[in-house]
């Protein structure tokens, strides 16, 4: 069996699978968030809960909104502060009486996808989270490629691509720089865009559904949106040049994706035919706590 912790700022998730791939129990709870004892309590109240259950060996895996440093083994770069500088992986397998394997939580959603998601049987993956933030993830070979540095993936850190003269500086990110990806491409960032032409602040949702219904306005920020995309897709093939790219989070749902942005990113990659695919993932929210249960593969 296969235990997969999620967890995220506003929640934990715990699942367990079978040797079929298939969830044969799911424990939920709010996350503490500004606790960090608390939360170590709280997933193992809930892998307790599930372990019960259980009467054969099982493995843990944990993803979580940050990575862990290759050099201190400590946590960093986690929107959920109270992590930041924690031996996590270490706390936790202490409280568990288990070893534990952590990754990020765009990794987990990237693995469960190449493994039997909707990435099955390509050799190298990237997936990509575009909702609140732009997270990503790389697979290669059914095996996550985490770098050196720990940071394989994190393309919502680099800049735009070919940036137009609209687009520079750019809005300043968290980390501290100007006009990096995520600031274009996450939800607060088409919410943004159409303020920044409307006066109005909606949600991404209706401004989805509003150029459907051929709001000019709208119309314009989903272009803006999907080009800046394949801009930004185009730039990880130039440079991975993945079999597919998978896309998950909230802004994954709009449909117009799947076709336009192939149509797009052709006149930015170095290549005259392009192969990769792109498609959504197959297990939505899921992906991610699947994909934590399967780091040990």
């Amino acid at each position: 069996m296969r235990i997969g912790v999620d967890l995220g700022g506003t929640k934990i998730e715990v699942v367990v699978l079978d040797n079929q791939h298939n969830i044969i129990d799911r424990k939920r709870s709010p996350t503490p968030s500004q606790n960090y004892t608390a939360i170590i309590s709280e997933i193992k109240e809930l892998i307790d809960s599930c372990v019960g259950q259980i009467s054969c060996h099982y493995t843990i895996g944990i993803g979580i909104p940050g990575i862990l440093s290759a050099t201190t083994g400590l946590v960093k770069n986690a929107n959920l502060q109270c992590l930041i500088g924690k031996p996590f992986d270490r706390d936790l397998s202490t409280a568990l009486e288990s070893p534990v394997k952590i990754s990020n939580d765009a990794n987990c959603f990237t693995l469960s996808e190449a493994v039997d998601g909707a990435a099955k049987g390509y050799r190298t993956v990237f997936g990509v989270i575009i909702g609140t933030g732009t997270g990503g993830g790389i697979v290669i070979n059914g095996n996550v490629l985490s770098g050196k540095n720990s940071i394989a993936g994190e393309w919502g850190h680099n800049p735009l691509p070919w940036p137009n003269s609209q687009e520079i500086p750019g809005q300043k990110c968290y980390c501290g720089k100007f006009g990096c990806i995520e600031t274009f491409l996450s939800g607060s960032g088409m919410v943004f865009d159409y303020h920044s032409v409307s006066k109005k602040k909606i949600t991404t949702e209706e401004i989805v559904k509003l150029a459907e219904n051929d709001n000019l306005v709208a119309k314009n920020v989903l272009y803006r949106y999907i080009d800046r995309l394949a801009r930004s897709l185009a730039m990880i093939i130039n440079v991975l040049d993945p079999d597919v790219i998978v896309l998950g989070g909230g802004l994954s749902n709009i449909s117009s994706l799947y076709h336009e942005i192939p149509d797009c990113w052709g006149q930015y990659i170095f290549s005259n035919d392009v192969k990769t695919l792109l498609k959504q993932a197959e297990f939505g929210d899921s992906s991610g706590v699947r994909g934590a249960a399967w780091l040990w593969n």
